[in-house]
């Protein structure tokens, strides 16, 4: 099929390498995923189309087989009714369905067999635009952060208050951390202490109780059984 020999290459690209040789990724990512969805939507075309000619040439292969069974079963009837030349009749429209079932089977299985590469070659380029996708934020993350730093290391005067507002800044953690130490130990000084005494007292309260197995016993003597 052309669109199989179009599309083959989706197979074998690979994203990562192929991201590695640009020389303005940012850039060039852009256009590239706005060319990768253009074909995945040729190509998702293509698949539903070969996707559905599969389901069409296994529908002809099923119905092919129903009459072949179907003539089969003509033709034992009609055996069992004593009429051989009825039979004779039947098995011959039988291996006539055969034949054209012989290729039948074959346009399905070359259908098939396109069906499962357009699906692989639909997946894996979906699969790519999703990493593309993922690079091209973290490309521009990188870019982002590097002119940051380039502006920051020009700004050399800012270093000293910058020092200073990280130190009070600092100060300030340190305090946050000590009233929530303080408020922490105050909630634990809070808690009402278990009382052990009562919890004991439930445990041994309930060991003097008959079992169910001993009343039983009793109510059997009581009865004389």
């Amino acid at each position: 099929m052309a669109i199989l020999e179009r599309f083959s290459d989706i197979i074998s690209a690979n994203i990562n390498a192929l991201i590695d040789k640009m020389e303005n990724p940012a850039k060039m990512i852009d256009q590239y995923l706005r060319d990768m969805m253009e074909d995945l939507a040729e190509v998702k075309r293509s698949t539903a189309g070969v996707m559905a000619e599969e389901t069409r040439t296994k529908r002809l292969v099923d119905e092919n087989q129903a009459e072949v069974i179907k003539y089969t079963d003509y033709a034992k009837k009609a055996l069992e009714a004593g009429n051989e030349n009825d039979a004779r009749i039947f098995l011959t429209k039988k291996q006539e369905l055969e034949n054209v079932g012989a290729g039948l089977a074959t346009s399905y299985a070359s259908a098939h067999e396109n069906a499962v590469k357009m699906r692989q070659m639909h997946d894996k380029l979906a699969t790519d635009i999703e990493t593309l996708k993922s690079r091209r934020e973290m490309i521009k993350s990188k870019m982002a952060v590097a002119k940051t730093q380039e502006t920051l290391n020009k700004a050399t005067d800012s270093i000293a208050s910058t020092k200073g507002a990280m130190s009070s800044f600092e100060r300030m953690e340190e305090k946050a951390d000590k009233l929530l130490d303080e408020a922490n130990a105050m909630s634990e000084l809070n808690m009402t202490p278990i009382d052990e005494a009562k919890a004991l007292e439930e445990k041994y309260a309930s060991q003097g109780s008959a079992s169910v197995e001993d009343e039983l016993e009793q109510m059997k003597k009581d009865m004389g059984l």
